[in-house]
């Protein structure tokens, strides 16, 4: 269920065509925070806020939904949302069970005059503004293409930031042993925004729901349908907030920005 606008004027952000879904369900177990690692203070300001300045101040991004369980919704908007008096209109909706169902009801509650989702971790405070614009764009450029046009890839269902692999991977099998080293030029670590159509979204959700597929992130819901999704090579600061110890180092990049 989602709720009337709480910042902003949608008749100013005519011209942005995107709408940003920013995840802040999860309890944060692993971070041992009461309450959910949402809300705790990151460098001065609660872990999502940092998430909804940068989507604010993105120059392709019209709408905020903000999937947050609806026992915290009045705290989120107390704390993390209000206080900074963004310009960009935010709006909640209910966090589902798994991660899945969160994004799914937070893409169902994007407006309708958007036709793009940038579905976001609110635990990713390092991400930037130009790096959500690249990616709405990156999708819009490999969108359809028409007669003529040139592209080195099929028509675009999708765009991940992320990152070529550095480190070796090994897959595991019983009791720990390697059982194989993959090649790492072949993989990525992937990370958020994810863009995408909101139609292919919603196909995708619809597909996964019908077969009973869970997928680990969005992205991998578009690949079940068969979509093309492309891998956008983005700065590796974006990192997220899972243990105590990525605080830290969390909080130093953030005031380094000023």
């Amino acid at each position: 269920m989602a709720d009337m606008c709480v910042n902003g004027s949608a008749g100013d952000f005519a011209s942005r065509r995107a709408c940003a879904v920013i995840a802040a369900g999860g309890i944060g177990s692993r971070l041992g925070h009461k309450g959910g690692k949402q809300l705790m203070k990151v460098a001065g300001l609660p872990l999502v806020s940092w998430s909804l300045i940068a989507f604010d101040q993105a120059a392709t991004i019209g709408h905020i939904v903000l999937v947050c369980p609806p026992e915290r919704r009045d705290d989120m908007r107390a704390q993390a949302v209000e206080p900074l008096g963004l310009s960009t209109p935010v709006t909640f909706a209910d966090a589902g069970a798994t991660r899945q169902a969160s994004t799914r009801a937070g893409v169902e509650a994007a407006p309708a005059e958007f036709g793009i989702v940038a579905i976001h971790d609110g635990a990713r405070p390092l991400i930037r503004s130009e790096v959500i614009d690249q990616a709405v764009q990156a999708l819009e450029a490999g969108g359809a293409h028409g007669p003529g046009s040139f592209s080195p890839h099929p028509p675009l269902d999708g765009v991940v930031c992320g990152q070529p692999a550095v480190d070796t991977m090994k897959q595991v099998g019983a009791g720990g042993l390697i059982a194989s080293t993959p090649d790492r030029a072949l993989l990525w670590s992937v990370q958020t925004p994810q863009v995408f159509p909101v139609d292919v979204m919603r196909r995708a959700y619809a597909a996964a729901e019908a077969a009973g597929f869970v997928g680990t992130d969005d992205a991998s819901l578009v690949e079940h349908i068969g979509g093309n999704v492309l891998l956008l090579d983005t700065p590796r600061d974006n990192l997220k907030v899972t243990v105590p110890e990525d605080v830290p180092l969390i909080e130093a990049l953030l005031r380094l920005r000023g």
